[in-house]
């Protein structure tokens, strides 16, 4: 009985005892399972995001990409192109003067000759009348003897010197058929080489319009172009964000600096000093680019001379529909056009950008910056001063859907700015 009492006791003490723990257990639980789900919405955020990244990269993977290839590819071969042209116009010079020297030397050869064969025939006389022996032995008269004997030695000297000068002649005019020889097989070949980059250059354009072709007719290449442009233009922006702030820190970095100096120099003149007093040279005059940019809205030159083809702002494709967001404006000018500084400042940056081809942004204080855009070639580099008016470039189609023509950008504080309302109305 007692051991039954035991028994019942040890049960209910362990009840008693075990009632927290589940009680533990149950409200635990819960609390785990809402962990795990946050472990599973994170997780798929993360694929989200790694799905965005992807479609991103694949996006700039594609017919940017691609049409990015084949630009570089193009400005490849007509530089190629360019230094064979350079070539060959000098190879042509050679082979010009060369063809000079050699109807030069060859009249030099031929009056040589006549002057030898003149020579040969009145030595041909003198050797039928006997030889020169019998004239210096006849006569008895040695003035006269000496006199023919110095003729004979001066006729010697010279016949010597005719014959010299002939060799060297037909010397140099061998060394230079042979140059010239050399030269025209030379550019032959460079001709050839120059036909078959041009050739290739041909078949990239060519590649070039088959894909343009494509994006303007068909829908799917169509909105991928547009996506991927929309993924430049942000890309483009984030650039320039980057690059003002790079200009902030430069320009903070200058302004400590700068009021460093102006301590320092105020602190020694206030110094006092035994010796005479200098004339302090007078305080640097500012001369940050651009400044007073504000002031020129309405007022900019043109950065080319052309006909605005594409307008700033929302744009709707007519064909497709599709809605885009254009943040300069399109100048339709002819390939090699000179591009132009609107505004003093300082060249930022200069280079290739996916979507703009050759890209020049101008920096001109103040948080304003310029864009010019397809450039076909760039005359200016990074960190250059111009003035307004100033060429930094030609006009190309680098990295443009329509072919040669100016894009052209006006950005404050890093957000686009309707052109039209800077530059200076045409008359």
């Amino acid at each position: 009985m007692r051991r039954r009492l035991g028994v019942a006791l040890v049960i209910a003490l362990s009840a008693i005892l075990m009632a927290p723990v589940a009680s533990a257990q149950k409200k635990a639980a819960p609390d785990l399972g809402d962990k795990q789900r946050d472990l599973q919405q994170a997780q798929k955020r993360l694929n989200e995001e790694r799905q965005k990244a992807a479609a991103a990269r694949k996006r700039e993977a594609g017919l940017l990409a691609e049409l990015e290839t084949i630009d570089k590819r193009v400005t490849d071969k007509k530089k190629q192109v360019v230094v064979l042209d350079g070539r060959i116009k000098r190879a042509q010079s050679d082979v010009a003067d060369l063809s000079s020297d050699i109807a030069r030397l060859g009249r030099q050869r031929v009056g040589q000759e006549e002057a030898l064969e003149r020579r040969l025939r009145a030595l041909y006389k003198i050797e039928v009348q006997g030889g020169a022996l019998p004239l210096l032995l006849s006569g008895d008269d040695p003035i006269a003897k000496a006199v023919q004997l110095r003729h004979l030695a001066t006729l010697a000297t010279v016949d010597a010197r005719l014959i010299r000068e002939y060799r060297v002649t037909s010397e140099g005019l061998a060394e230079k058929k042979t140059r010239f020889e050399a030269r025209q097989n030379e550019l032959t070949s460079l001709r050839a080489e120059a036909e078959e980059e041009r050739a290739e250059a041909d078949r990239e354009v060519a590649k070039r319009q088959g894909l343009l072709v494509k994006v303007k007719d068909e829908r799917a290449y169509h909105d991928g172009m547009v996506g991927e442009l929309s993924e430049a233009t942000k890309r483009l922006e984030a650039f320039i964000r980057d690059l003002q702030e790079k200009q902030r820190r430069a320009a903070a970095q200058a302004a400590a600096a700068k009021a460093a100096a102006a301590k320092a120099a105020a602190a020694k003149a206030a110094a006092p000093s035994t010796g005479p007093r200098l004339r302090t040279a007078p305080p640097p005059i500012d001369a940050t680019p651009g400044t007073g940019f504000a002031s020129l809205r309405g007022r900019l030159a043109w950065p080319a001379d052309g006909r605005v083809v594409g307008e700033y702002g929302a744009q709707v494709h007519p064909r497709f529909g599709t809605k885009t967001f254009r943040n300069g404006i399109d100048i339709d000018v002819a390939e090699g056009t000179t591009i132009t500084t609107v505004a003093p400042g300082q060249v930022l940056y200069t280079g290739w950008f996916r979507g703009y081809g050759n890209l020049i942004i101008v920096d001109h204080g103040g948080e304003y910056f310029t864009l010019y855009a397809h450039a076909a070639n760039i005359t200016v580099n990074e960190g250059d001063e111009v003035k307004q008016g100033q060429v930094i470039g030609t006009v190309g189609d680098t990295g443009s859907l329509q072919g040669p023509r100016l894009y052209f950008e006006v950005r404050h504080a890093g957000r686009p700015q309707d052109p039209a309302h800077w530059l200076r109305p045409r008359g």
